[in-house]
């Protein structure tokens, strides 16, 4: 049996990332199949898994090649920045920004590496990160440049076990911009190449004929240009393009029924075309299970979708689901490492 090594970086280490990672390695610690390691200071999971009131041992490790204790046991990689000297819960810190950044270059450098088969990123606070010294927005930056890629996507994963466990995909066009600035941006060109690159991503990980389906982005689809001509001077143009080439690809159709029509099992993916289209429906549905895949980086990462949640940091409250469902989509998603680095790698 094949079994899949995974890091996972614990985020800001004053935020619920220690607390979410050590509940979800311990819940985990028994699997055969595979074998999370946390990537970080043996102190913030240990104050982690205090918090969260487990009963199991914090095991320091200095290769990603080590056979898994089994239950009661969690494993973390040391990357040595904090020592025994954990900042204070919930608050700004630039030492703490400093050991998650560490934590997602040593994670990244270890799937680069083929050391592991994937990487589950915990949430990091951006104001700690700037004041280390990071230029980056964020992890998908960061991300690009440590593979050396210079375009990346986000894909949520949402999972409907009422459509026999369905798996629905939603992409995005536009990505961190505002509404303005997004309308702005839909081309025909930037669509079409939307389309392309979440088909691509479709078929990477294991979806075989893929079916996507276009959002509009007005009210009804714009009523023939009475809400709006958007759908058709760059939507249908760019769906009719790439449908010329054989792909399999539907719409543009309202958004008011094109992500419920995915969810229940007529599609594989969905383009959204703004940041909220895509999130809103996803995280209602839900919330805790939905979580974000980076498109286009010759290794696997799966990500939780929410942030450090500083207020609650340290007081055992938060819920560890989305880690949990990060994880399990890592283990899923781990077979494909193979097609995600010969078509991503640069």
């Amino acid at each position: 049996m094949t079994r899949h090594i995974l890091a996972l970086t614990l985020g800001d280490p004053v935020g619920i990332g220690p607390e979410i990672t050590a509940r979800t390695l311990a819940e985990q610690a028994g699997a055969t199949d595979h074998h999370g390691i946390a990537v970080g200071d043996p102190v913030a999971l240990r104050k982690g898994r205090d918090a969260m009131g487990l009963d199991v041992e914090v095991r320091v490790v200095d290769s990603f090649d080590v056979e898994p204790a089994g239950e009661g046991v969690i494993d973390i990689y040391d990357t040595g920045v904090l020592g025994d000297d954990m900042p204070a819960w919930g608050k700004v810190d630039k030492r703490a920004g400093r050991a998650a950044i560490v934590a997602i270059e040593v994670a990244t450098r270890a799937a680069m590496d083929c050391k592991v088969a994937g990487i589950v990123t915990g949430p990091i606070n951006k104001e700690a990160i700037w004041a280390a010294g990071s230029q980056h927005l964020g992890h998908t930056e960061m991300l690009g440049e440590l593979t050396g890629v210079t375009k990346q996507d986000t894909m949520f994963v949402v999972r409907n076990d009422d459509a026999g466990g369905h798996h629905l995909r939603i992409f995005f066009t536009t990505r961190h911009v505002s509404l303005r600035k997004a309308l702005d941006q839909l081309t025909k060109e930037r669509i079409e190449a939307s389309i392309h690159q979440a088909h691509t991503a479709l078929e990477v990980f294991g979806v075989d004929k893929p079916r996507l389906a276009v959002a509009a982005l007005n009210p009804h689809g714009g009523e023939n240009g009475a809400f709006g001509d958007e759908e058709i001077v760059h939507i249908t143009p760019a769906c009719e393009a790439v449908r010329a080439e054989g792909l399999d690809i539907r719409g543009p159709i309202p958004a008011d029924s094109v992500f419920h029509q995915g969810l229940v099992g007529r599609y594989d993916g969905v383009l959204s075309h703004f940041h909220d289209q895509g999130h809103i429906p996803a995280k209602t549905f839900d919330f805790d299970g939905t979580i974000s895949v980076t498109v286009g980086l010759p290794i696997l990462r799966t990500s939780v979708d929410h942030g450090t949640a500083f207020d609650i940091a340290g007081s055992g409250k938060a819920s560890h689901g989305t880690m949990l469902s990060a994880y399990l989509a890592a283990v899923d998603y781990a077979p494909y490492v193979d097609n995600i680095r010969a078509t991503y790698t640069p």
